[in-house]
């Protein structure tokens, strides 16, 4: 039985470092942003994935508490001493980042964000790059957008009466205005034109409930339970199991699950998918997570292994899962798929007969945590500092399956699909061409090729409303509860 001392073994491994003890040292006096750059020095030594790789995280680095200061001193922010920090940020390291307020980053974990309830993707123009349209994803229940009857498919051109490009895409719709007008469009064979009608749009702090349609079809002798999925967040994997038991109530013979808007989330959660689609492997090894040896030298190996479970405790509810005992799944994915969705695909096809209709996923295949100011880096750590609300959220881990493997480059689909922005159709009904193509595979084990319009114009979708979420693309462990040591 594990013991939960996770916790403390963190607080050895910082004092590896030995210049830095584990109380600041009075010997010199912090200005300006010196404690917060000590943190974020400290914490990145300790637990980044590629702290061998980067000179200036070195054990030897430094030989004083005042040369780190003054090293970054002159630097205009945090976020620049973080940036310095990373290994071929962009290229090798594609995810890290840090926060100035660790309490949105929490909500955000829960899926409370500041929104307006319009969950869009950003597309290029067929004929001309440098402009962008949104088209509507699906629309959160009792939001702004709901009220002002936003729905699904709509697209848009313009936002305060100008006209959506590559460099103010970002300033019109992510700023700190929670006010803006979009102007609705038509396809127009892939260069949207913006017609007459104007939605005004406000954000609020919003909670999103991942689980967000949960229903069965009946197609011939297949009895198919649909699920669409849009975030791992432990907040509501009751729900997430109440679904799984709509489906055993109603005895189905397939599943989809669709993770086309899944960017991740909490690893334990998509433990708990594994074990709901499946069941029969209970206490097996569903995942393994690589750390830095300085981690994976500070403790037992055992620590790092995620297995399947039948149970569902999360620290605050402790219930049975429901499962389906499975052969074979179904996903829906496009390249807004990411981390612990992957995770969940990667994981089951070492078991399973994995497939998946729609585009290429993401390909992110490195796990964060969360680290505060504090002794241990922890949320309820000692001396946790009063000061400030800055966390950063690095890459600490990379995760594979029972056979040592993942997909960097992405999960490619059984049948390659991508989203018809002209004609989307109604999540979970037969309108959504995914759901249908899915459907059809299941039914008839068909593959067809591609023939949708807007694949052949060589449409670029760039950004979406998540990707400015600060959880975005995201999987995620806690340090002091899913991490433990004997």
């Amino acid at each position: 039985m594990k013991n939960r001392k996770f916790r403390n073994t963190l607080l050895t491994i910082t004092c590896i470092v030995l210049f830095i003890s584990c109380k600041k040292s009075d010997n010199y006096i912090a200005s300006g942003n010196d404690e917060i750059n000590l943190f974020i020095w400290r914490a990145m030594n300790t637990y980044y994935l590629w702290q061998p790789d980067v000179p200036d995280l070195s054990d030897t680095r430094f030989t004083n508490i005042g040369q780190l200061y003054s090293e970054y001193s002159n630097f205009s922010s945090p976020s620049d001493v973080f940036q310095s920090l990373l290994y071929q940020p962009g290229v090798v390291d594609r995810f890290s980042w840090i926060v100035d307020d660790y309490i949105a980053l929490e909500n955000s974990f829960q899926g409370i964000n500041l929104s307006n309830g319009m969950e869009f993707g950003l597309v290029r123009y067929a004929s001309d790059a440098s402009k962008v349209f949104g088209y509507v994803r699906y629309v959160i229940p009792d939001s702004d957008a709901e009220i002002k009857n936003i729905t699904r498919g709509m697209l848009f051109s313009e936002v305060d009466g100008i006209q959506l490009t590559e460099s103010n895409y970002t300033d019109l719709l992510f700023d700190d205005n929670t006010n803006y007008t979009i102007t609705l469009a038509d396809f127009n064979n892939g260069n949207p034109m913006a017609n007459s009608t104007t939605v005004s749009l406000a954000k609020t702090q919003l909670q999103e409930n991942p689980v967000a349609i949960v229903n069965t079809i009946d197609e011939g002798t297949h009895k198919i339970g649909y699920l669409l999925y849009n975030q791992f967040s432990s907040d509501f994997d009751t729900q997430l199991n109440a679904a799984f038991a709509t489906f055993q109530s109603e005895s189905i013979t397939d599943l989809i699950v669709d993770l086309r808007y899944n960017g991740g989330g909490r690893v334990s959660s998509a433990t708990y998918l594994g074990g709901m689609i499946t069941g029969q492997f209970n206490g097996q090894l569903y995942s393994k997570e690589l750390w830095n040896t300085k981690v994976q030298d500070a403790i037992d190996a055992s620590v790092f292994e995620n297995n399947f479970t039948n149970q569902l405790d999360n620290g605050t509810v402790n219930e049975p899962l429901n499962n389906l005992n499975l052969t074979r799944v179904y996903f829906i994915t496009t390249r807004s798929t990411a981390s612990a969705s992957e995770l969940v695909m990667n994981s089951l096809s070492s078991y399973i007969d994995v497939k998946s209709v729609g585009t290429t996923t993401i390909g992110k295949v490195h796990g964060s945590v969360t680290l505060y100011d504090s002794d241990n880096f922890t949320r309820t750590g000692d001396n946790l500092n009063p000061d400030h609300t800055w966390a950063i959220q690095p890459l600490v881990l990379e995760i594979l399956n029972k056979n040592n493997s993942n997909q960097p480059n992405g999960i490619n689909p059984t049948i390659e699909l991508p989203e018809n922005y002209a004609n989307l159709g109604v999540l979970g009904e037969r309108s959504d061409p995914l759901l249908d193509r899915t459907i059809v595979l299941i039914t008839t084990g068909n593959r067809p090729g591609i023939s949708d319009t807007h694949h052949l114009l060589n449409m670029e979708e760039i950004s979406n409303s998540k990707a400015h979420n600060p959880q975005n693309n995201n999987m995620f462990i806690d340090l002091k509860k899913e991490k433990e040591f004997k």
